[in-house]
């Protein structure tokens, strides 16, 4: 048997302020990958970590602020964190705090080993010092010679530190990550790296006089200095699992990756390892580095004004509805533009049509005709390929923290099953027949298995499919495999569903809308909210009747450049051809009812206008992410709508 292991962290959060979507985002994906491993190897073998970052200037300020000592304050806000996580469904092995003693104790070990190796040595350092980022930052970092990051400007500091021979590693980190393609991803992120260290490394200042600063972790070879913030955080991924001796350590530390946002890339992908190879410590496996949250495309920022509050969606929507939005809307490694308005599309078309609708269709049909008794399978399971398809495609997307594309593969599975139901309507067949029965008892397996493959990404929703099927076997029993076998293995044994509840209840809204000038506005009520119609849709306001939207809501149409890559003619459609664009580094299928004016071979290598957040269509079985614009003429003419000028692609259309 395998003694694989898998340990993934995410960083460990600052306290500095209560957390918002950045560190439930994080969290959830380590979460769920953390669930996918479990399934794919058994939970005794996954160690998932996460935490509270707790010392440094902002902390102490923070407190001053509240009225607090740092470490009240501290224990507070990290409250506060676990309790979000625990509110959340969030399961981490471990939790850990820098303000324990076990992990000072090991900042202070890691720090007299270097010290001891001749790699820290005492001088004097003057330079551009952001309090927001608790760090030194060259010009060259600088953006307008602010903090890239808070948009304030630095204060030069001129003082007497300990420093760390960076510079010293510099060829060998470069040699390390040239070697080892996947070190840093996605490749980007890799690039960004190798990219900076193109030139010379600075020494890291790695201490704080205690004269500005007390609350810190004391250098174990001068108590007149604490420990600088990043010095002391990134060992927590070494001593939460009891670094050197430890048994989680020992088992677990070889197969280590860490999870991070990208503002947080240089101390994780140069700091860190380099502090790893001066203490003589094997490096982790994996960086996994994602993009931002943007509100109005702009970071979302505490200081900026512009956070979302998690605990506030999931309440108003439920637990498993907000993880579905976040992983997924986001592609990993690149940014996504957050609204509410596009959570609740997603809410309404994904879980409660496609998905809840198919649950509460197979489970209502399986009562009325078999009294909710499920028994032996007559025959081959119907849907075992397309099974294996989705879990192939679910294993290997979720490896590469792909998580948009692991649930695109289960939602084709759920398309494929309501196909399979639309295809033999067992609504209209007689009970009796064998083949009625077999189709409903494939569905209700498809389900089964769709469950098992949503446990990682939706594990409340999971569960409640499986108690309803009937399923009493515990998730930590099921194996990925067994997902691949073309029958159902039931035995002797007989299932019987349960009363069904909707998964995800539809949600009613409200959108305003404004009627053309001079008549007055009123809402106008709406099944689900789209941010511009979709093609199936259509969007026809009446001849001469121009429907006019505030600015507010034109912003919400993101229009980009994009490069069509290769195009195809769609089997049984005249007018529709399928299309694969580019989107700087990502890659969609768009459906375009564009072939008359343009066959498929006159496409490739155009750059086209893209609506870029149109909610996904099907169109002829084939989901559509996005919708091409060109304009039409009173004869009937249409003209593609292109740049006038070569542009990169990915481009925002302003």
């Amino acid at each position: 048997m395998s003694n694989e292991t898998f340990y993934l962290t995410t960083p460990i959060y600052y306290v500095n302020a209560t957390p918002h979507l950045g560190h439930a985002y994080t969290t959830i994906l380590a979460d769920t990958m953390a669930r996918f491993q479990k399934l794919r190897l058994g939970p005794e073998r996954v160690y998932f970590l996460t935490g509270t970052d707790e010392h440094g200037d902002k902390i102490a300020q923070a407190a001053t602020q509240t009225g607090e000592s740092p470490q009240a304050y501290a224990d507070r806000i990290s409250g506060i964190f676990q309790e979000t996580w625990r509110r959340l469904g969030l399961a981490p092995n471990q939790f850990i705090r820098t303000t324990s003693e076990p992990h000072k104790r090991a900042v202070q070990r890691l720090l007299q080993q270097i010290y001891d190796s001749g790699d820290i040595y005492f001088g004097e350092y003057g330079g551009q010092y952001c309090f927001g980022c608790e760090r030194f930052y060259t010009e060259k970092e600088l953006q307008d010679g602010r903090c890239p990051d808070h948009q304030t400007t630095p204060t030069f500091i001129k003082e007497q530190n300990y420093f760390f021979r960076m510079g010293k590693y510099q060829d060998w980190l470069i040699d390390h990550i040239r070697h080892h393609p996947d070190f840093i991803r996605p490749e980007r992120f890799r690039n960004e790296v190798l990219s900076f260290l193109k030139d010379p490394l600075e020494d890291l200042c790695i201490s704080r006089p205690r004269t500005r600063l007390e609350w810190g972790i004391p250098l174990p070879f001068d108590a007149q200095y604490v420990t600088y913030v990043w010095f002391d955080a990134l060992v927590n991924y070494i001593s939460a699992p009891g670094w050197p001796d430890g048994e989680v350590f020992q088992r677990f530390w070889p197969s280590a990756q860490h999870l991070i946002a990208k503002d947080i890339l240089k101390p994780h992908a140069i700091y860190w390892p380099i502090m790893l190879k001066a203490a003589g410590l094997p490096l982790y496996r994996h960086l996994n580095v994602h993009g931002y949250w943007k509100i109005e495309e702009a970071k979302m920022s505490k200081s900026r004004g512009s956070v979302v509050r998690p605990l506030d969606l999931a309440d108003k929507y439920g637990v498993d509805a907000f993880r579905y939005f976040v992983l997924r809307e986001m592609t990993f490694g690149l940014d996504a533009s957050f609204s509410e308005e596009a959570l609740v599309a997603r809410l309404n078309a994904d879980l409660a049509n496609d998905l809840g609708n198919l649950y509460s269709r197979v489970l209502k049909l399986i009562q009325r005709y078999y009294d909710g008794r499920i028994s032996e399978l007559p025959g081959e399971r119907g849907l075992a390929d397309a099974t294996r398809v989705a879990v192939m495609g679910v294993t290997a997307a979720t490896e590469r923290f792909a998580f948009s594309e692991a649930l695109a593969a289960i939602w084709n599975l759920v398309s494929a099953t309501n196909k399979y139901l639309v295809t033999n309507e067992p609504w209209k067949a007689d009970p009796e027949d064998a083949q009625t029965k077999a189709v409903l008892f494939s569905a209700a397996e498809t389900l089964r298995a769709i469950a098992i493959l949503l446990w990682p990404f939706l594990p409340q929703t999971a569960e409640r499919m499986l108690q309803g099927l009937g399923v009493s076997e515990p998730l930590t029993s099921i194996h990925f495999d067994e997902l691949l076998s073309s029958s159902w293995h039931l035995g002797s044994q007989e299932r019987r569903v349960q009363e069904v509840e909707p998964l995800f209840p539809r949600i009613e809204v409200t959108v305003p809308r404004l009627k053309p000038a001079g008549t007055g506005a009123k809402p106008l009520p709406q099944k689900s909210p789209p941010l511009v119609p979709s093609p199936s849709e259509g969007g026809e306001l009446g001849e001469g009747c121009i429907e006019q939207i505030t600015i507010e809501e034109f912003r919400r149409i993101d229009l980009r450049v994009a490069e069509v890559i290769e195009a195809v003619a769609i089997p049984g459609s005249k007018k529709l051809v399928k299309l694969r664009v580019r989107l700087q580094d990502e890659e969609r299928i768009v459906v375009a009812g564009l072939k008359e004016p343009y066959p498929p071979e006159s496409w490739a290598g155009k750059r086209v206008i893209l609506v870029a957040n149109l909610r996904p269509t099907k169109l002829m079985g084939i989901a559509s992410q996005g919708m091409v614009l060109a304009a039409e003429d009173e004869s009937g003419r249409i003209v593609l709508l292109t740049p006038e000028q070569p542009i990169s692609s990915g481009s925002k259309v302003r």
